[in-house]
């Protein structure tokens, strides 16, 4: 059975090579397949403390099961397997005595489309810290998680109304908040605004820019304006087919966004970002 440490690194398990200071995530030779197909390949890179990293790349190149990796979503998928090693901390996130659900509080997730519960506003953002069982000051934890997700002064006087009342940016706020009532360390973000109008977009985009005061955040878009105008580091991932015909992804160039934007160093990333391709 796995074990747990509340206040060390996710829980009690082997130390890998130790990472620089202000590195959360270090990752070396990641890759991942599907029922033996390859779908991802020999990614390395550091994600920074209180920093917004993001990954950008054509569809199909892996960047989402990338994301997952973070927080061992894979583990769910039948037939996935993940090689290579990703620490946290400086702990092996894939050690044995690792416990997944522990790793996905301790990092979070944000979908693409908001995915409230069918409860009220409250409730959603209860869930968590009810599932973990705490039972005292859930009015205060609430209040602070849809405050710092800036939704309180929209919400505050309808938490018991269910959480479909609200629009898909407030449910996307709202998810976020759900997300936050855990005290996670790290927010990963699937495309959290494909679905949004542009008022919304903003919205979000102007609260992860407040969020990674507190919390380092992973995203994945499609929009690259988006990530030039959030983030801090960028990843650019590409994909190739390999002899057996499988969509193979694969890092590319991983930089400060100004430079992968301005000054790239690939020039299928410059390719990629001037839309020459993908």
């Amino acid at each position: 059975m796995a074990t747990t440490v509340v206040n060390a690194p996710v829980v009690a398990m082997r130390t890998s090579e130790p990472l620089p200071a202000g590195v959360v995530f270090g990752l070396s030779e990641v890759a991942v397949s599907y029922s033996g197909a390859l779908a991802v390949a020999g990614v390395g890179m550091d994600i920074a403390e209180r920093q917004i990293t993001a990954l950008i790349g054509p569809s199909g190149c892996g960047k989402s099961t990338l994301l997952r990796c973070l927080n061992r979503m894979n583990d769910l998928i039948p037939g996935a397997e993940v090689h290579g090693t990703i620490d946290y901390h400086g702990h092996d996130l894939y050690a044995k005595y690792v416990d997944p659900v522990e790793v996905r509080r301790r990092i979070g997730m944000v979908f693409q489309k908001p995915n409230p519960f069918p409860k009220s506003i409250f409730d959603n953002v209860a869930y968590g810290p009810r599932i973990r069982g705490d039972k005292q000051g859930l009015a205060d934890v609430v209040e602070h998680a849809l405050q710092r997700a800036a939704l309180w002064d929209e919400v505050k006087d309808k938490l018991k109304n269910s959480a479909y009342t609200l629009s898909g940016g407030q449910q996307q706020r709202l998810c976020i908040a759900r997300a936050l009532a855990v005290q996670p360390d790290v927010i990963l973000m699937d495309e959290p605004c494909s679905a949004l109008d542009p008022i919304a977009t903003a919205r979000i985009e102007d609260l992860m820019i407040d969020l990674k005061r507190e919390f380092t955040i992973v995203i994945v878009t499609h929009n690259m304006q988006q990530a030039a105008r959030v983030s801090d580091r960028t990843a650019f991932l590409t994909v190739d087919v390999d002899d057996a015909g499988h969509r193979v992804g694969s890092l590319v160039e991983f930089g400060v966004t100004s430079q992968i934007f301005t000054n790239p160093t690939d020039p299928r990333t410059e390719g990629y970002i001037t839309g020459r391709f993908g």
